[in-house]
Order: structure tokens, then C-alpha cells, then sequence
């Protein structure tokens, strides 16, 4: 357990899937009920989370940054708390704002906002999480990375109908329509575990992507290892999306499920990589890409 935080900033973003103007001045209502000093910002555009939460980072800043928003803004304002100076780095808060809202999920499992909020600021406990870096790039992953079928939906998102986690599931459901396997390869610690006709990989830290599917079941945030989730094509599709909302699909035929410190997916077909990573896609034009842990690199606060 720690103090109450001194000083909190809340970053609320607008755009999120099921962003209200309502909940982030309430947030902000009830730190300052709470006798802590609280500033309260809206993004105004791609990547303004980023910035405010490495201005964040400077003298005088927050002890805590409050995400009001998706997944998508967690992993902005994680990469900006990066940015800074280790000694300087405010603890993030994450509540749910958006489609899926993994990492809250992760964290606070099902529990509402405002006894999440309430536990933060009365009784803070700080858990340091693993992060992936994807080698290629350099950029970081929060929730992990995908190729394949997850990786594809994204592309069928913004169209799909509905709010939130429903809105994610059309999609998936839309993209099994037209999916088809691909030829692919995976090593951990330099091992390959699986090479041949694909349908997903999945790579991280936590056990849910997309709000209601759990991919990685056995994954722990602060183990220093990456789980990964193999999925090849003797599970027939609809039962492998069925059998994941709640972790069944590992043991059956064709998943493997490993863990390590370095995963190298790729695709053996000559063509490029579908590939994602906390819902940003890739593109590279590459057919390999590589993640690294990063042990207890994020300050978060949880139960």
C-alpha cells in the first residue's frame, strides 16, 4: 500500500468507443471530493494523450494519470509515462471508457468505475506490469500483439454496427466470412513451437483482448514472460472464437499455448504480415516481426 497520491491529472479522450463527458467530470468530482488536488484534460487528437502524459512526467507533475478512455488511450499514455524520467513516473490509473477495455478488466475484473476509483485513491497499490517491444519497430505493446484473425478484425471495426464489446464481436464474426489460414512459423526463446497453416497468434501480457475474448487464460501482468497463444487450422474457426471467450480452446487440437522472453511470428507464404499490436496495425510490409519483454516497466495502480 502506498499514500494517497499528493496530485492527480485525468486524461479523458472523446473519441473513445464509449467516452461520456459526464463520467470524466464526475471522475474529477470525486477525486476532488476526495481532498486531492485534480486537473481535468480532454484530447483534442491522435496522440494528444501521449504528450500530456510526458508533460506529465516533468517537475511538479501528477503522482497519478488517470485514463478516462479505451484501451487505445491506455496505450497512449503509457507510451508517453515511458518517455520520462524513471524517478519521475506517475502511477496510471486506467477506467473504462471505451469499446473493449481490456486492461481495466485485467486489473478490476468486472467491478464498477466508481468502487475502482474509490479503492485507487483510498488504499493505492502500485503493480509494476510487463510491457512487449516489437524489435522491428521500437514501439511498445500494453495488452499484447496479434496476427491473423484478431489482427483482421480490426480492419472491419469501424464499420461493424453496434457499441463496445458487440461492436468488436460483428466484426470478428464478419471477418470469419472471407478468412482463410495462412502459412506462418512461431519460436519462443528461439524454439519453434509451430509452423504451417495459422489462423492466430496472439502475444502478451494480459489474458483478454477485445473486451470479451481471453486468448492467453494463464498470463500474468508481472511474471516477466510472454504468453503466446497458437491457433492453427485443425480447431474449426467458429469453434475456436466460441471456445476463447473464456480460455477453453487451450489443449484442444492445433493451439499451442507457450510463454518466453523473446516470440518471433512469421509468415512463410512470401507475403506480408497481418499484424497488430494493442489494436494498432502494422504496415511494414513485413513477414516476421519479433517481441521482447520488458519486465515491470509500467506503474499501474490496482487491487
Amino acid at each position: 500500500m502506498s499514500p494517497s497520491p499528493k496530485s492527480v491529472l485525468v486524461v479523458a479522450n472523446p473519441a473513445a468507443g464509449t467516452h461520456s463527458r459526464e463520467m470524466a467530470h464526475e471522475v474529477a468530482r470525486r477525486i476532488a471530493g476526495a481532498g486531492t488536488p485534480v486537473e481535468l484534460a480532454v484530447t483534442e487528437r491522435p496522440g494528444h494523450a501521449r504528450q500530456l502524459a510526458r508533460a506529465a512526467g516533468g517537475p511538479g507533475g501528477p503522482a497519478v494519470l488517470v485514463c478516462v478512455g479505451g484501451d487505445g488511450t491506455a496505450h497512449e499514455i503509457m507510451t508517453g509515462l515511458l518517455a520520462g524520467r524513471e524517478e519521475r513516473r506517475a502511477a496510471l490509473l486506467v477506467l473504462p471508457g471505451g469499446r473493449g477495455n481490456s486492461f481495466y478488466r485485467e486489473l478490476w475484473s468486472d467491478r464498477p468505475w466508481p468502487a475502482a476509483l474509490e479503492a485507487a485513491l483510498s488504499a493505492p497499490h502500485v503493480r509494476r506490469v510487463d510491457l512487449a517491444r516489437i524489435a522491428e519497430t521500437g514501439e511498445l505493446a500494453l495488452l499484447g500483439a496479434s496476427s491473423g484473425l484478431a489482427a483482421q478484425a480490426l480492419t472491419s471495426v469501424r464499420d461493424a454496427l453496434g457499441t463496445g464489446r458487440r461492436r468488436y464481436q460483428t466484426a470478428v464474426a464478419r471477418t470469419m466470412i472471407a478468412f482463410r489460414p495462412y502459412r506462418g512459423r512461431v519460436s519462443v526463446d528461439g524454439v519453434v513451437v509451430q509452423s504451417g497453416a495459422t489462423v492466430s497468434v496472439l502475444v502478451g501480457g494480459g489474458r483478454r483482448r477485445g473486451g470479451q475474448f481471453m486468448p492467453l487464460p494463464c498470463s500474468v501482468l508481472d511474471d516477466g514472460l510472454l504468453d503466446i497463444c497458437v491457433a492453427g487450422a485443425e480447431l474449426p474457426l467458429r469453434d475456436m472464437v466460441r471456445l476463447s471467450r473464456d480460455g477453453s480452446h487451450v489443449g484442444r487440437d492445433g493451439v499451442v499455448y507457450a510463454r518466453g522472453r523473446r516470440v518471433v511470428v512469421e509468415r512463410t507464404d512470401g507475403e506480408p504480415l497481418f499484424f497488430e499490436h494493442d489494436g494498432d496495425l502494422l504496415y511494414t510490409g513485413s513477414a516476421r516481426y519479433t517481441l521482447d519483454v520488458v519486465p515491470r516497466a509500467l506503474p499501474v495502480l490496482a487491487p
